[in-house]
């Protein structure tokens, strides 16, 4: 079967399906799953086993409303912090509100366990479809997507297998591709500013495409400071400060992100470092802070308007599952 007859075949997980995986009435699976009337811990782990593997969702609006049909549509994101979401969501805005559908947006704050529990809250709605940034997601919140029976995009990451629409780029190759600019600008010692790789995968595959290409250059990422969830110039310019503290003949720094760039140039310009014949400065997101710094900032300019209005107009429609590339851009700015 090819993907456009597996996505035209697919369809939500019901009751009926749960109740034949246990082997139980539908009488019984509804007690359980209502955590109402009479039955044993050993049914009870029986169904939510079920549940678990079969991505199963209880209707919420089940004989509430005359008709299936939905204008809402739910959005997941890991923040509000970074000027990157916000930018992803009114790019899906842009196409959802003259259509008449209503966003429903929910922010997990990096944690995935927390991606599953509004994902499940969401789809207990029925909504028209789901646009969701990234793709990890644990094996339970991927089940329920799965099997949800709408259109699901993926957004910001082509680095790993999608559920059904994806669209971004590689966050490998911006990493690689801004390595490769600092090696070729002369730089060798090294040093990287970033979230904990746990909580955000897409920075991890960027240090991970950033890394490969000063390996095979001779040079190496020397010295890194892995900060919080939070994404601020403040955090940015404390960083950088304990950084140079520790290894002071760093000559380049590349940040996961222009909020953390820029407020490492505040530190140096607090400081009387010159930038870039002192230390270099790369950021990426290609925000407007950076280019409206006083010394524009070096970084990869992301399409993320964009991949929301692509990815809001392809759940709209039918067809086939499908990966969507967006290209980044280098900016090759006063900083490096």
């Amino acid at each position: 079967m090819d993907q456009d007859d597996d996505h035209k075949h697919r369809n939500e997980v019901t009751l009926r399906e749960v109740s034949a995986a246990v082997g139980l009435g539908m009488s019984t699976i509804s007690r359980v799953l209502r955590n109402h009337g009479s039955f044993s811990q050993a049914t009870r782990d029986r169904v939510m086993k079920a549940v678990e593997e079969l991505g199963y969702v209880p209707n919420r609006i089940a004989g509430t409303l005359a008709s299936s049909g939905s204008n809402l549509v739910g959005i997941v994101i890991p923040s509000l912090h970074n000027i990157v979401f916000p930018d992803l969501l009114s790019g899906a805005a842009v196409t959802l509100d003259p259509i008449g559908f209503q966003t429903v947006i929910a922010v997990t704050d990096y944690d995935l366990d927390q991606e599953q529990k509004v994902i499940q809250s969401m789809l207990a709605w029925r909504p028209a479809a789901f646009l969701v940034a990234g793709l990890e997601h644990t094996p339970r919140t991927r089940a329920m997507l799965k099997n949800s029976g709408v259109r699901i995009a993926e957004l910001l990451d082509t680095d790993g297998e999608g559920i059904d629409i994806v669209v971004g780029f590689s966050q490998r190759e911006a990493g690689a591709v801004s390595g490769r600019h600092l090696v070729e600008r002369g730089y060798r010692r090294i040093g990287y500013v970033g979230p904990q790789f746990a909580c955000d995968p897409r920075a991890r595959k960027r240090f991970a495409g950033f890394s490969e290409v000063l390996a095979e250059a001779g040079a190496s990422v020397v010295e890194t400071e892995l900060i919080g969830r939070t994404s601020s110039t403040e955090a940015g310019r404390a960083a950088l400060e304990r950084m140079l503290a520790r290894t002071p003949d760093l000559d380049a720094v590349y940040f996961s992100n222009d909020d953390f760039a820029v407020g490492g140039l505040f530190h140096c310009f607090a400081n009387g470092i010159s930038v870039p014949s002192q230390l270099a400065i790369m950021g990426f997101n290609g925000l407007d802070i950076g280019r409206f710094a006083p010394q524009p900032l070096t970084t990869l300019r992301t399409p993320r308007t964009e991949i929301g209005e692509i990815g809001a107009r392809m759940v709209m429609e039918p067809g086939g599952a499908k990966v969507v590339d967006v290209p980044f851009e280098l900016v090759r700015g006063a900083t490096t």
